[in-house]
């Protein structure tokens, strides 16, 4: 389910505050990529919300 462009302009990553892009997993879920060079987290997107805790966030490869 894609987010809404608004609602992605104003998104900015909670670890570094960088902005976010969406982007689909394997698995054909959602996921916000931090566009952060030195952060780069994933955060998961379950039944269209975003879900912006670092705890729930994955660390990049």
């Amino acid at each position: 389910m894609p987010l809404e462009a608004g609602l992605l302009e104003i998104l900015a990553c909670p670890a570094c505050h960088a902005p976010l892009k969406e982007q689909e997993t394997k698995e054909q879920e959602t996921e916000l990529i931090c566009t952060g060079e030195d952060c780069g987290l994933a955060y998961p997107v379950r039944d269209g919300i975003p879900v912006l805790l670092v705890d729930e966030a994955r660390r990049p490869a």
